[in-house]
């Protein structure tokens, strides 16, 4: 069984994807991409083995990434992906109408193709793309496959898989598009206050994105009254309205953690400090984050919970041992027939 499993990752952002695989300890983590100042700064304090490409990835291509890592075509054993999710999410009111604009119209989701182009330059044996479930319907979904297709993948999965259901105390459910079977072993996720009431009070010197933050001026007279599960606004998204600056119930699990929105502390009439949330997303205390406030929550809120990513990344490792112990057998034969 091997330990050192080749990993990049694309779209990195904060490094919840990452983290995920590389705390089982089965992977050799040698590349993130991301052209987003904070994201790369947040990465390389993280990840400091790894490189890193902070580029836009419409300038990346497979023989910079080699020339970056001294990883050959086809020595590539899992890409990563997280893709940008506003195109094809319902939480975004300025979503195309049209399915397939989404995809190869707006700018942000040809990113996706992009992500599809660099797995066909370097043919992983694995390749695991997260998104929304948004991308789910159905034109989009048969030209996914259909550009996976060209590069060389024809067996594709859209695994829909929930972070609740993998240890991770916030709700979030995302579409994994493989060449893999993705379905990881269950946990219960811890209740919002299990992951919370061992944090010492917001400006302790540890753990570290633990400063309050403050909530508007023309909303705080309403902060004492707001219940649990209450929020203090709605705005806007693709179909309907939204809640932000919800009372978390310290009971249950938290509801979706994203960039733009921001929690109350069940207890306290204040906003969950960049590491509260960075515990409802499932990120250990010792990842640290880098950049201004608001850059701190986006990278949180727009993660790949690192529970779920650990479940994946434990999934895709069985498949890479079968791999080489097949591979290994193989050889073996080969040369005992000659």
């Amino acid at each position: 069984m091997r330990e050192d499993y080749v990993l990049i990752d694309l779209f990195s952002g904060g490094g919840g994807y990452a983290r995920g695989f590389v705390d089982t300890g089965r992977y050799r983590h040698v590349l993130g991409v991301d052209n987003y100042p904070p994201a790369a700064r947040t990465y390389t304090v993280n990840f400091p083995s790894a490189q890193f490409i902070a580029d836009d990835i419409k300038e990346v291509t497979g023989r910079l990434i080699r020339d970056y890592t001294g990883i050959g075509r086809g020595e590539v054993d899992v890409i990563t992906a997280s893709p940008p999710c506003e195109p094809f999410t319902g939480a975004n009111p300025k979503r195309m109408r049209d399915p397939l604009d989404r995809l190869y119209r707006d700018p942000a989701g040809q990113l996706f193709l992009h992500a599809i182009r660099l797995i066909g330059e370097l043919q992983p044996r694995v390749f695991i793309i997260e998104n929304v479930p948004g991308i789910m319907e159905a034109p989009i979904r048969r030209s996914i496959r259909a550009e996976l297709a060209r590069v060389g993948y024809d067996t594709v999965y859209f695994n829909v898989l929930r972070a609740e259901e993998h240890g991770t105390p916030s709700r979030r459910i995302r579409v994994f598009v493989s060449n893999i079977r993705l379905q990881p072993a269950r946990s219960k996720p811890p209740t919002v206050w299990e992951a919370l009431k061992d944090l010492p009070p917001p400006g302790s010197p540890y753990p570290p994105n633990h400063e309050a933050g403050q909530i508007p001026s023309r909303h705080r007279r309403r902060l004492p009254r707001l219940r649990w599960g209450e929020s203090l606004i709605t705005y806007q998204g693709a179909k309907r309205r939204l809640p932000n600056y919800i009372r978390l119930h310290p009971y249950r699990i938290a509801p979706t953690v994203m960039g733009t929105s921001r929690f109350i502390h069940p207890f306290e009439d204040r906003l969950l400090t960049v590491r509260e949330q960075a515990r409802l997303m499932g990120f250990p205390d010792y990842h640290v984050f880098v950049g201004s406030r608001d850059a701190q929550y986006d990278m949180v809120g727009e993660a790949v919970p690192p529970p779920l990513a650990r479940s994946i990344a434990l999934v895709a490792a069985g498949v890479l041992d079968n791999y080489y112990s097949d591979h290994t057998r193989h050889s073996l034969e080969e040369r005992e027939a000659r």
